[in-house]
């Protein structure tokens, strides 16, 4: 079987007040079975709600189609207010590739949505971005340009006629955007302003396109055009992103108001950073930021190590930690909890379930491996001792970073450090994947074995299942053999005072090493695959020999250094 398709999909529906409307919405998602409702973020000062949820392409697309009908019955746009610009009780619903899936696929899911929101509901719109039908349309700022109140003349213009569904004026529902795109970032920055012109100014600063040159007067001055008759524009200083002032009266202050179209271009920080440069130069100051809806993990991650290298700290520390370092520095907290559990994509996704050992206090995890089950053994164990050898290297390479006299080397440090908990982490992965695969073999002894067919499938399934049993521990050994390096370079170049610890790293390594290797000897006896087993046990052999070897030479100048 192939991997699975996700999609994401963020519908912003043009209510933020009403949490009964917003709950049948969010009920209407749920019915769908296969989809996980991430998020439901509404705004009061927008009168607007961005909801997340991901699955199945088709899951996704039925879940999109059951949220736009229940939008068209239960929100009358005919007296819609708010701070947002909008055309439709769901004013936008764009379709997003989250995992094995293309941009050309998610176009073609994106088109089948909108096909069916026109024909069976009746309802008009637009497709957006790379959904579109044309370049004209590409631009959801254009698709929605004069909003639900110019919609009723826009719609019956030819050059406007709908994508999807009649050319008519449905005056409850309005127009909906459809769309396909890549994962964008809705983050707003607060300023100590009311002043929306303010706001704007940076906004202008900031956005890619910048602001219309003028003579003489930046405000007055007669509009500076090219030889088309097109205003010339001064660039802004980040790429990809779009962004408007506005004030927002339920906080009282002033906001920049951003959307980030590509992250690999200008990142949630950078775009933080440049809001915070220009406010400075304005006489303004950013007191924080608000995100609204997701963020991936990788972009807090990234936000969080930039912050410490400013600071000339070391990043090598947990994923958690590096997203409390951004939430912190980005003001993520100002106007209410930011709660990395709820905001950020990964953990929100993540089954509670998906990881019960690693997530497992001390001594629960002692006494479920001392009961009477046989899972967690021996290479769930060895693991976890890897795991605390290399989370040893690691403290010694932050502690060496922050010391005294040591300045000079903290990035140096702090990459090893970087390297020590790469290893922690996935060491940490290896603790459940080696109960994951004991599981898949008892899962496989019990599948049914009447038929030629189903004993056939049993036979692969039993297979598969205890060359997993061996690759596991065979990657506890990998990745373990790693934490030498770092600890080698803590003995011989780190604080000397915890010298002593480094040498702890290098015995949890040799014993994580010894631990697994035992896992894939065992293992391979029941596999009648002579080129997989000879490749793995003498593979595991050179790793164990060398770990041996290692163990020896450092454990050495640690006790010479002691004396």
């Amino acid at each position: 079987m192939g991997k699975k398709q996700i999609i994401e999909c963020v519908p912003n529906f043009s209510e933020g007040r009403n949490m009964n409307i917003l709950k049948s919405i969010a009920d209407a998602i749920r019915s769908v079975e296969g989809v996980k409702l991430l998020d439901v973020d509404p705004g009061k000062a927008t009168n607007r709600t961005v909801v997340t949820f991901v699955g199945e392409p088709q899951d996704v697309v039925d879940a999109a189609f059951e949220a736009i009908k229940r939008s068209s019955e239960l929100i009358d746009m005919s007296g819609h207010t708010g701070e947002h610009p909008r055309m439709g009780a769901t004013d936008v619903c764009p379709l997003i590739p989250i995992a094995n899936i293309t941009m050309d696929e998610v176009v073609e899911w994106a088109h089948k949505l909108g096909e069916r929101v026109g024909r069976e509901l009746g309802l008009s719109g637009y497709y957006y971005e790379n959904a579109a039908t044309s370049a004209e349309r590409k631009n959801l700022a254009s698709i929605r340009a004069g909003e639900y109140e110019g919609m009723a003349k826009k719609i019956v213009d030819p050059e406007w006629k709908p994508d999807f569904g009649p050319a008519t004026f449905n005056p409850q529902y309005g127009a909906t955007a459809i769309g396909a795109r890549d994962f964008l970032i809705a983050y707003n920055v607060n300023l100590n302003t009311t002043s929306v012109r303010r706001a704007n100014s940076v906004a202008f600063d900031v956005r890619e396109k910048g602001r219309i040159k003028r003579e003489g007067n930046p405000i007055t001055g007669a509009i500076i055009r090219d030889e088309n008759g097109d205003p010339v524009r001064d660039p802004g200083m980040c790429k990809s992103v779009k962004a408007i002032g506005w004030f927002i009266a339920e906080y009282g202050l002033a906001q920049i108001s951003m959307n980030l179209t590509n992250i690999a271009e200008t990142n949630l920080h950078e775009a933080f950073e440049a809001c915070r440069k220009s406010a400075n130069t304005r006489g303004l100051r950013v007191t924080g930021s608000e995100l609204v809806g997701l963020v991936p993990k990788q972009v807090m991650v990234d936000a969080g190590k930039y912050f410490l290298q400013a600071q000339e700290r070391s990043t090598g520390i947990p994923d958690e930690e590096l997203i409390r370092i951004a939430v912190k520095s980005m003001g993520l907290d100002e106007l209410g909890e930011f709660d990395i559990r709820k905001k950020v994509i990964e953990y929100r996704m993540e089954d509670e379930d998906a990881r019960p050992l690693i997530n497992m206090s001390l001594s629960k995890f002692a006494n479920e491996t001392a009961s009477e089950s046989v899972a967690p053994g021996g290479g769930s164990v060895s693991a976890y001792v890897g795991a605390l050898g290399g989370a040893l290297a690691t403290m010694v390479a932050n502690l060496s970073s922050h010391k005294r006299g040591y300045d000079d080397r903290w990035a140096y440090f702090s990459d090893w450090a970087d390297t020590g908990q790469a290893i922690q982490n996935r060491l940490q992965q290896l603790v459940d994947e080696d109960t994951d695969s004991f599981n898949a073999i008892i899962a496989a002894v019990r599948m049914a074995k009447g038929s030629d067919e189903e004993k056939r499938a049993r036979q692969k399934a039993m297979i598969e299942a205890t060359k997993g049993a061996v690759i596991v521990p065979f990657n506890v050994m990998q990745e373990a053999l790693k934490i030498f390096d770092v600890a080698e370079a803590m003995i011989k170049e780190g604080n000397p005072n915890s010298i002593s610890d480094a040498g702890v790293a290098v015995l949890c390594a040799r014993a994580a090493i010894r631990g697994a290797f035992l896992n894939v000897q065992i293992n391979c006896q029941d596999i009648d695959d002579a080129t997989f087993t000879d490749t793995h046990l003498s593979q595991a052999q050179e790793i164990a020999d060398q770990a041996a070897k290692r163990e020896e030479e450092l454990i050495r100048i640690v006790k010479m250094s002691m004396k």
